[in-house]
């Protein structure tokens, strides 16, 4: 086993603290006290095989799921026992393995949508059905954020309409709208070429640098992975094999025979 970096509880100035979760699924151990930690700012990867319990344990920081033990704490305070809605307000943000954009909503509306979602302004299922106009405020807020991705050309078409890698980037804006201290990223490359994966991650990296929140990012491309990480942690079979450095833990023994089915 690779040598694991201690992580102490409560650690001060971390923006995101998780120490010992444990989830369990009818007996079986899906993650083991896992540790992991987020400073403001900083951009950290999650790895391991499939079925590891990568988005187990994001289920389990977004509140989706309850561990069994252990404690997760944000910005200072234990948000253990939130639900999803309150976390989402207090500044986490996700997108999903799986693209989930809405069918016939255009770009523009679903940053509109979830604007509104964040302020907690109108209903959601109105805005859903396209029976209300968004204000002046929504649309310039909606706009800086085309401009940000790059997505103005697009603004006025349907979503699934997309190419995946511009999807990918609605996904983002999306997430970015609810002003997120820190963005869960869960296989953003999922389905995406060489080249699409490239262009994704040059935009994250200069999103990110400019609006300054942190990333959590689960990925199985080594070479985004590589560029984009500062540290890095390794699950395997529910439970943490290593963490540190990203060159560090890629030089691992026991993370190459793990991750990379290799210890060349």
């Amino acid at each position: 086993m690779g040598d694991v970096t201690p992580v102490d509880a409560n650690v001060p100035g971390a923006l995101l603290d998780a120490v010992g979760v444990t989830k369990r699924f009818a007996g079986i151990t899906a993650l083991h006290a896992v540790d992991l930690t987020v400073a403001p700012g900083e951009i950290v990867g999650l790895i391991g095989p499939n079925g590891a319990g990568k988005t187990t344990f994001f289920n389990c920081l977004l509140g989706i799921l309850r561990p069994e033990e252990g404690t997760v704490r944000f910005d200072g305070r234990d948000v253990t026992g939130l639900p999803v809605y309150k976390r989402a307000r207090l500044g986490f943000g996700r997108t999903f393995q799986r693209m989930e954009l809405f069918a016939g909503m255009s770009v523009r509306d679903h940053f509109i949508v979830a604007d509104r979602a964040h302020r907690g302004e109108g209903s959601l299922w109105r805005d859903l059905c396209n029976r209300s106009q968004p204000t002046a405020a929504e649309n310039e807020r909606a706009d800086a954020m085309l401009a940000l991705l790059g997505l103005e050309s697009d603004a006025q078409r349907p979503a699934e309409s997309l190419s995946l890698g511009r999807g990918r980037l609605v996904e983002l804006g999306r997430a970015l709208m609810t002003e997120p201290k820190l963005l869960l990223l869960d296989e953003p490359s999922s389905g995406l070429d060489v080249t699409e994966t490239g262009a994704f991650g040059d935009r994250l990296l200069e999103v990110q640098q400019e609006r300054g929140f942190a990333i959590l990012l689960v990925e199985h491309d080594v070479e985004m992975v590589q560029r984009l990480v500062s540290r890095l942690y390794v699950l395997d079979f529910g439970t943490l094999i290593a963490s540190g450095p990203t060159a560090e833990v890629f030089a691992d023994a026991a993370v190459r025979k793990a991750y990379l089915g290799s210890v060349d």
